[in-house]
C-alpha cells in the first residue's frame, strides 16, 4: 500500500502564532487554499483508493480543495476524529508569545521533553498516539498492495504517527518538520511495516533548495 500523510494548509492563526488545537475550528486562509490547490496539482493523475481527513475545518477544506485541483472533486472523504490535532488545553486560542511569558517553564519543558509534559488541561503526545494510531490503521485497512490512500491531518498528530512509523520515541517528536500541505509518502504491506519514502515534502510550494515557512501551532 501507498499512504500519503499530509498536513492541512495555513490558517490565519498559524501566521499569528496562535494555538488552534481542537477547540477553535479555524478555516484556511487565502494562502492556505492556494497551498492546498498546489498540493492537489501535485497529486493529479493518482488513483486514490481512499481519502480520510480529520474532521476539523482546516483539514476538510484542504482535502476538498486538493481533490478539486487534482481533478477528483467528487471523491468520498471519510472523517475520523482520531486524526484531530493535539488538544492544547488552556493554551488554545492564545498566542505563543503569551505562553512564553506566562507559562514559560512548562512551554520550555514541552519543547525539550515532550514525553514528560503536556499543555495544561490538554493532551500529551502519548495521548495523541493512542487515538491517532488506531485511526491511521483504520484508514489503511483493506488496501491492497498497489492501492494509494490520502490521509490529511495536522502537525502534532502527524508527528505522533510518524514517530511510531520511524521507530522514534515521543521524546523525538520535534526533530523533524511538518510544513503546511507537506506530503509524507509511506509504502509497505501494512501499517506496522511502512517505509518512509519522503518526509515533509513540500516541493509544490518551494524551489528545490528553498524551504516552506514552518508554523507548527
Amino acid at each position: 500500500m501507498r499512504i500519503i500523510l499530509a498536513r492541512h494548509g495555513e490558517t490565519s492563526w498559524n501566521v499569528e502564532g496562535r494555538y488552534q488545537g481542537q477547540g477553535f475550528d479555524i478555516p484556511l486562509s487565502a494562502e492556505g487554499r492556494a497551498q492546498a490547490t498546489a498540493m492537489g496539482a501535485r497529486l493529479a493523475g493518482l488513483d486514490l483508493a481512499r481519502v480520510v481527513s480529520s474532521p476539523l475545518l482546516r483539514a476538510i477544506q484542504t482535502t476538498e480543495t486538493a481533490l478539486q485541483a487534482c481533478g477528483d472533486p467528487s471523491h468520498l472523504i471519510l472523517q475520523d476524529a482520531g486524526l484531530m490535532e493535539i488538544h492544547h488545553g488552556r493554551w488554545e486560542g492564545r498566542l505563543d508569545a503569551e505562553i512564553r511569558e506566562q507559562d514559560a517553564e512548562r512551554r520550555q519543558a514541552w519543547r525539550e521533553t515532550p514525553h514528560l509534559v503536556c499543555p495544561p488541561g490538554g493532551e500529551s503526545f502519548e495521548d495523541v498516539l493512542r487515538r491517532a494510531w488506531p485511526a491511521f490503521q483504520a484508514a489503511c485497512e483493506g488496501l491492497d498492495e498497489q492501492a494509494t490512500a490520502l490521509i490529511v491531518g495536522h502537525d502534532g498528530v502527524n508527528r505522533a504517527i510518524l514517530c511510531r512509523i520511524l521507530g522514534l520515541p515521543i521524546s523525538r517528536v520535534w526533530t523533524f518538520r511538518q510544513a503546511p500541505t507537506c506530503l509524507n509518502l509511506l509504502e509497505g504491506p501494512d501499517p506496522d511495516h511502512l517505509v518512509v519514502v519522503r518526509l515533509n515534502d513540500a516541493s509544490h510550494l518551494a524551489p528545490l533548495f528553498g524551504e516552506v515557512v514552518h508554523r507548527r501551532i
